[in-house]
């Protein structure tokens, strides 16, 4: 049987092993979610251990496993979405402590500032969502991957471990944003002053189709998006792994850019 008790048993198991600096494993016997419904339920416990802990409110959400590649490495058929914590939250130009992580990820991304809460009696699409942006802004998620073994991912245990947000840092908001076309504007990544380019539209197509695919889970998980939410839309280049030393700048044409040093 699969009650409130289980559910605080494995989230109470995770809480402990980020503590500990355990490296990520995938969750199995007592304390396998068993379902992606379940998964979201520890989650939701997990978060609430990190609230009282120490991280602050939950500010904010994520978006994982955006591009049917790394689906299809994972074993899913639709994006993960994951917590964002207040304490976590970094403005540009930021240093980070490598010694913070077991392994820090970077990811690169446009976020969005939700501008009021969205009603809940509604399925969002990009347009209809599109209402509720107040800004966006370039972006890097920080990922706190535990070392983990990506040939060997379980999706449940990605779930219910946060997908493994470790924070984000924010560049500047850009508020007349509505008259850009955010399924193909062009990104640079500069990485110790290696270029590589995107696009927005690397991300579900367009980061507001991520937008709304979270704000339509959020809704039938009932905690809906709230005003002032910040939502990361999805990585649209490949995960760096970070050393010491290393800098970057991500840039999103017509918006601005993020940038981070990594001590």
């Amino acid at each position: 049987m699969f009650d409130q008790m289980r559910i605080e048993k494995i989230a109470k198991h995770l809480y402990e092993s980020h503590a500990s600096k355990s490296r990520f494993e995938n969750l199995s016997g007592d304390l396998a979610p068993g379902s992606v419904f379940y998964a979201y339920k520890v989650q939701e416990a997990l978060n609430r251990l990190w609230e009282q802990g120490g991280r602050g409110a939950v500010s904010g959400y994520k978006i994982a496993l955006t591009s049917k590649a790394i689906q299809e490495l994972v074993g899913v058929d639709k994006p993960v979405g994951a917590a964002v914590f207040s304490s976590t939250v970094h403005e540009s130009p930021a240093n980070i402590e490598l010694d913070q992580f077991i392994r820090l990820g970077l990811e690169f991304e446009l976020a969005f500032e939700i501008s009021k809460d969205i009603p809940e009696n509604t399925h969002y699409d990009a347009e209809s969502v599109s209402a509720f942006v107040k800004a966006i802004m370039p972006a890097f998620e920080l990922i706190e991957d535990r070392d983990a073994d990506y040939s060997n991912l379980d999706p449940m245990t990605l779930i219910a471990d946060n997908a493994w947000c470790g924070g984000v840092i924010l560049g500047s908001a850009k508020y007349d944003w509505q008259s850009i076309d955010l399924s193909s504007t062009p990104v640079n990544l500069s990485f110790n002053s290696n270029v590589e380019r995107a696009t927005t539209g690397d991300a579900m197509g367009n980061p507001l189709n991520s937008l709304a695919w979270l704000a339509n889970l959020l809704i039938e998980q009932g905690r809906p998006l709230k005003k002032g939410n910040i939502v990361m839309s999805g990585s649209t280049l490949a995960t760096k792994f970070a050393s010491r030393g290393d800098h970057a700048i991500y840039s999103i044409d017509g918006v601005g850019s993020v940038e981070v040093w990594v001590k």
